[in-house]
């Protein structure tokens, strides 16, 4: 998760003049919104990849691809940039409604974290490992919380370019991650089919 990027993005979409209160309950919404996703993909992340036939190997392939092209974003500023739509604009003056789609989902939970949760959960060897994955997010979520809830002042704060070199260099350690995922998911699946 990138916290300072994802309260860019949600300031982007939010209106200019939106209240401490409002964005304090945006924030509660959009993470009650990912811990609930979370849970939902840690209990039964196996049985959809059971119900299409993926295999944990194709998933690490495919989720460092996903991870590698938000890292690529992240760094080239292209994730910060996203404005929205005329329609997508009129759709913008409700707060709460844009908390769970698309702050919430998929914009800070999205197919990263997925694929994430479940190769992770597949690492895990015993009890203590799934507490630990659980423990993580759930203070990544702590920390989304306060970063999204306090987004109007680390804006002011940092300002754009600090919000942007924040972003960067959570981009280069995404992309490392995603490029580990890459080759274990290369190499396991060369050994099956060779």
């Amino acid at each position: 998760m990138d916290p300072i990027g994802i309260s860019a993005i949600a300031l982007s979409l939010l209106n200019n003049n939106i209240t401490k209160d409002q964005i304090n309950k945006v924030a509660k919404k959009s993470t009650i919104t990912v811990i609930i996703a979370f849970f939902v993909v840690l209990i039964t992340g196996d049985f959809i990849l059971k119900l299409f036939g993926i295999g944990e190997h194709s998933l690490k392939v495919m989720g460092g691809i996903i991870l590698l092209l938000m890292a690529i974003g992240m760094v080239n500023g292209s994730a910060t940039d996203k404005k929205p739509t005329k329609e997508e604009g009129k759709d913008l003056e409700n707060h709460d409604d844009l908390s769970v789609i698309p702050i919430g989902i998929p914009i800070a939970f999205g197919t990263g974290i997925f694929t994430t949760i479940i190769i992770f959960k597949h690492q895990a060897e015993v009890y203590t490992d799934l507490i630990s994955i659980t423990l993580a997010f759930l203070v990544n979520a702590a920390l989304f919380y306060i970063v999204l809830k306090n987004s109007i002042y680390i804006k002011k704060y940092l300002g754009l370019t600090g919000q942007n070199i924040i972003t960067k260099l959570m981009g280069l350690i995404v992309g490392a991650i995603s490029i580990q995922f890459i080759v274990s998911g290369i190499i396991n699946l060369a050994k099956m089919y060779i």
